[in-house]
């Protein structure tokens, strides 16, 4: 099963897996009513209204810049437990948002913060590691989930990236390709940086 969090009036499945390009069972989620979500629901109200392990996939297009603060860590660690807990074990979250080049990163007034490589990081148990060897702020005691970076992706203004819900007990392991190559695609044909 498959949730597009911030659907509003598109059904479009813009990323995709491999060769995957059309939902199997698609659930939507909006805030806004007009826009005949299977779920009404605001992004920045949690829990989110789906039991745990839910999901396979969760897509989230240009809608992650709307929620929380900058510098709002808890709502960020918050947000993305959600995303683990309603995501079944290998599942993933598929997304782009704008980069902080971006005209619209900040144009729009509806962004309210911006989502970069180096803040998916903290998302990683397995990268604080280096705490105490580098600058990086500790927030294991606030933050169990954990993901592992599968893409990463700058296509012009946009970022998009995969992340894999990392789980106990489960039965076949996530893998990070660092190629990149056939993984993750934009159906508007965008090139690989």
């Amino acid at each position: 099963m498959e949730l597009l969090i911030g659907c509003g009036n598109s059904r479009v499945k813009k990323l995709y897996i491999g060769e995957d390009k059309e939902w199997k069972e698609l659930r939507t989620l909006d805030i806004d009513p007009n826009c005949k979500p299977d779920v009404v629901h605001d992004l920045n109200v949690l829990p989110y209204p789906f039991e745990d392990n839910t999901f396979d996939e969760i897509h989230a297009y240009e809608v992650l810049e709307h929620c929380g603060r900058q510098g709002d860590y808890r709502f960020f660690f918050a947000q993305f437990s959600e995303f683990h807990r309603i995501l079944k074990p290998n599942g993933r979250l598929l997304a782009c948002c704008p980069t902080f080049n971006s005209i619209w990163a900040f144009s729009d007034p509806g962004h309210t913060r911006i989502i970069s490589p180096a803040s998916l990081i903290f998302l990683s148990q397995a990268a604080y590691a280096q705490v105490g060897e580098s600058p990086m702020t500790d927030y294991r005691g606030i933050y169990k989930a954990d993901f592992i970076r599968l893409v990463d992706k700058v296509d012009g203004e946009s970022y998009n990236f995969v992340l894999g819900a990392v789980k106990p007990l489960t039965d076949k392991p996530l893998v990070c390709d660092n190629t990149q190559s056939n993984l993750v695609e934009k159906i508007e044909d965008a090139p690989n940086t």
